[in-house]
């Protein structure tokens, strides 16, 4: 297995899973990390019978999961998280549909008018539970470091990584801790012996997203670091793409001007690729 293997949400280069596998296909990847499946589909709210046939799609092309890309746990702590928890389990059977027992998910937004800290506890007892499903479906969930969720930042990611003593992972993402003010080697420190893979996207302190290489998330010296064989996922936010305001309540700001997000993602993918050697 190489050192580095490239995987991505697929989703920033077309809108329809038949789109995102002909370019996979044609670039040579043999990975990705499925997120929206279709126009405002996300592969959470997919049912059996259409994961069943986003698998039939993948095999036609040889391409396999690196991990989900869900949205489980990038809810507020005031929303129904009774559903949230059957969500979880669905989320899990469609892993298993399409071969995969990796699932990235976040550790929930703080009650409105509260901080982070005052949530603390609620947000670590959610991550719980939905731990427990993960293990009655023996998935291993890895949690991404995420501009107003629990663990946004180095302290609260090393707190619920702790805390759950190894059921945990982390999907370490150097582009988001520069967003929220955190030097990514710092956290790579801290945060490196539970990472299980990467994303890929670069930043700015002035909160600018920009190509892989070109801002200041240190990617080419993190991963040097990282002496394990690892998925590294581009998710370049360089343009928006279908189903972003639905993922994220921030707006993105990039000096990097493209003609699509077709390119935007291609050139994305070429930098990438030349960081990983």
């Amino acid at each position: 297995m190489n050192k580095y293997i490239l995987s991505g949400f697929a989703d920033e280069f077309d809108k329809d899973i038949d789109g995102q596998l002909a370019m996979m296909h044609e670039q040579g990847l043999e990975y990705f990390e499925p997120r929206s499946v279709a126009m405002g589909l996300n592969l959470a709210d997919c049912t059996i019978e259409q994961a069943k046939e986003i698998k039939r799609k993948m095999d036609s092309y040889n391409i396999k999961v690196s991990a989900i890309g869900s949205p489980l746990g990038k809810v507020k702590l005031s929303d129904d998280l009774d559903a949230h928890m059957e969500k979880t389990k669905h989320v899990c059977e469609i892993a298993g549909i399409l071969d995969t027992d990796k699932v990235r998910v976040f550790s929930f937004y703080p009650h409105e008018g509260k901080t982070l800290k005052e949530c603390r506890n609620e947000s670590i007892e959610n991550v719980g539970r939905m731990l427990d499903i993960a293990d009655s479906f023996n998935m291993t969930f890895c949690h991404e470091n995420e501009h107003d969720v629990y663990g946004e930042n180095i302290e609260n990611c090393v707190d619920l990584l702790k805390t759950f003593n190894g059921r945990l992972k982390a999907v370490f993402d150097m582009g988001n801790f520069v967003l929220c003010g955190c030097d990514p080697l710092k956290a790579y420190e801290e945060i490196g012996p539970y990472t299980e893979y990467f994303h890929i996207k670069d930043a700015t302190a002035s909160g600018a997203i920009v190509p892989p290489g070109c801002g200041e998330a240190k990617i080419a010296e993190i991963l040097a670091m990282h002496k394990k064989p690892t998925f590294v996922s581009l998710e370049p936010h360089l343009m928006t793409f279908e189903g972003l305001a639905n993922l994220t309540n921030r707006k993105y700001d990039n000096p990097y001007v493209y003609e699509n997000k077709q390119v935007a993602f291609l050139d994305a993918l070429k930098r990438l690729r030349e960081i990983c050697g």
